[in-house]
């Protein structure tokens, strides 16, 4: 089972020193896609599982000011559409808020919550090394992109880029623990991708 995002841990619980986060250490849970109103506040495209839990006043998410992490509180948060509408501390006008457009929203790894077994992160199939059930590497997992029908791992291979549906059918074996995905691809699929 795929997760984007799950925190069920305390949201609250603040970074004192955001200089020492990785930002590539962290799961992304968001981008900005742009103001909403005059008041600072902006929307989000969501990009975890559990918006409403993620999404809290109090709550913190990161963004990247200058190469350097920045934390940023949630004091508004409301929803319309099913997207996010959030106030962030020391965003007040407009221009702040359109400051932040196209901005990941990003988490540190230990405030996500343990996942029951055969579940995981999207981020923990990065560098999965992708081979068919006879042994053959398809390639590397650079990405996973969201979609409405559960989503596709982009793979690197020896010709380029090619997407993988993110599907039980084709992705028999998915392995985060060994850095391993094994598929079963229906004829034409990598040929396609080439």
């Amino acid at each position: 089972m795929r997760i984007a995002d799950s925190s069920f841990g305390n949201p609250q619980s603040a970074i004192r020193n955001p200089q020492s986060v990785n930002w590539n250490a962290m799961a992304v849970v968001g981008r900005i896609a742009r103001a909403h109103g005059i008041r600072g506040q902006v929307i989000v495209d969501s990009e975890t599982d559990f918006p409403g839990t993620r999404f809290q006043p109090g709550g913190e998410v990161f963004v990247q000011r200058g190469g350097v992490p920045a934390a940023l509180r949630l004091t508004t948060v409301r929803f319309h559409r099913r997207r996010p509408v959030i106030g962030l501390e020391g965003v007040e006008t407009m221009n702040d808020a359109e400051a932040l457009r196209g901005q990941e929203l990003r988490v540190p790894l230990d405030r996500l919550a343990p996942l029951p077994p055969g579940a995981f992160y999207d981020h923990d199939l990065l560098g999965c090394r992708v081979e068919t059930r006879s042994g053959e590497l398809v390639g590397t997992v650079a990405g996973v992109e969201a979609g409405a029908d559960g989503g596709r791992l982009v793979v690197k291979g020896r010709s380029g880029e090619m997407l993988i549906p993110l599907a039980a059918s084709i992705c028999t074996t998915i392995d985060p623990a060994g850095k391993r995905i094994v598929i079963d691809p229906p004829d034409g699929l990598l040929e396609l991708n080439e």
